[in-house]
């Protein structure tokens, strides 16, 4: 049964135009070919860039931190209270106001002081500063390094000036070392953020982000399949090309570089949006969607190819959406914030310290002083 998928999956239909088989695709008379097997390399590599990347924030990017002075918020932890915290495990961390009243009940607090429980609880699970920094400077560092090494791999090449070169000859296209590399390395670091993004910071795009991983590593692991590997090294170059302005501009952020982060992200946006929704869709996804229909009729991989590509280039559209927004909030004077990051949830400082002095209630009800303070 093993052998019957394994043939009905590596039908050359699927992978290959019409009249090609996985003999034509022996390396021989000098020429190499990318080979399936060639991506297992990938799984410990990735494993290995998990090593690598604890390794720089131990020791790179935290005393960074420290440099550019990034400084914890002092966050008030929540009393601990075996009801509110049972509720807030078991059941939702954010109580509907039915739910609120019957807490307040069972736990002996007011409701005030159940609605500040919740929101002291919800900081402390909120992640750390530095551990936001720590991750932006790891991705930083990557992106970057990709970019460079990308442009090296397809600056010199035919196909990076005329697109059409991209299907000359093909799939009969002998692979380069360099090409290689730079997949291996890619797939790798992706295979890595999946692993790792349970324990990443959790943000609203939370589901886009795994869908966009998991999309990224089946076009590459296709792309190298099908032997599509001059359109992998220019649509990895290209998502590169954006991406490293973005975590730098989360590092000054974290550091309080206002100015720095808002400038840097006006860049960020101009690039994302010519990048992702200019030049891949009108010139990348024109070059894969027409000019193979010039060479051989529409097969298997040719649709899954670019379905994928459709896939990625939704989640573009979505992005750019929040990207529109930050940019109109930095237009307006605001201060540009991650849209996709949950916000620091504050208590009343003042009420805080009068609690301490007098006591959490008075005849019943919350102590008032003449002071005037945000209400909770």
């Amino acid at each position: 049964m093993f052998q019957t998928l394994y043939s009905y999956f590596w039908w050359e239909r699927l992978w290959l135009p019409a009249n090609l088989t996985w003999a034509d695709l022996e390396d021989r008379d000098g020429r190499v070919y990318a080979k399936a097997s060639d991506l297992y390399i990938t799984l410990p590599l990735a494993f290995l860039f998990l090593v690598v990347r604890h390794l720089f924030e131990t020791y790179v990017a935290t005393p960074l931190a420290g440099l550019l002075n990034v400084k914890e918020k002092v966050r008030l932890k929540a009393t601990p209270n075996a009801v509110l915290e049972k509720f807030y495990a078991a059941t939702s961390k954010h109580p509907k106001q039915a739910d609120v009243e019957m807490l307040s009940k069972r736990s002996g607090c007011t409701v005030r002081q159940v609605e500040r429980w919740f929101r002291r609880r919800r900081n402390q699970d909120r992640p750390s500063l530095l551990k936001k920094f720590r991750e932006a400077s790891w991705r930083f560092t990557f992106y970057l390094i990709a970019f460079i090494a990308g442009m090296a791999v397809i600056v010199d090449k035919p196909w990076f000036y005329d697109l059409r070169e991209v299907w000359k000859g093909y799939p009969i296209q002998s692979m380069l070392p360099s090409q290689y590399w730079y997949y291996m390395i890619e797939l790798s670091f992706y295979w890595s953020l999946l692993f790792s993004i349970a324990s990443d910071v959790k943000r609203k795009d939370f589901k886009e982000q795994i869908i966009h991983h998991v999309a990224t590593i089946i076009l590459i692991s296709f792309s190298w399949f099908a032997n599509y590997i001059r359109a992998g090294t220019l649509i990895m170059a290209l998502h590169d090309s954006s991406d490293y302005l973005l975590e730098s501009a989360k590092m000054f952020n974290y550091a309080g570089w206002r100015n720095t982060c808002n400038n840097i992200f006006i860049v960020f946006a101009a690039v994302f949006i010519i990048t992702r929704l200019v030049i891949l869709p009108f010139w990348i996804m024109h070059c894969t969607v027409f000019y193979p229909l010039d060479l051989y009729p529409a097969f298997f991989g040719y649709y899954f190819f670019n379905f994928m590509m459709v896939v990625l280039q939704s989640l573009h559209i979505f992005w750019a959406y929040l990207i529109i927004r930050m940019a109109q909030k930095f237009i307006t004077g605001k201060v540009v914030e991650d849209e996709r990051s949950d916000r620091e949830e504050t208590d009343n400082s003042e009420e805080e310290e009068e609690v301490a002095k007098n006591g959490p209630l008075s005849n019943g009800h919350p102590v008032l002083n003449n002071n005037h303070r945000k209400t909770d």
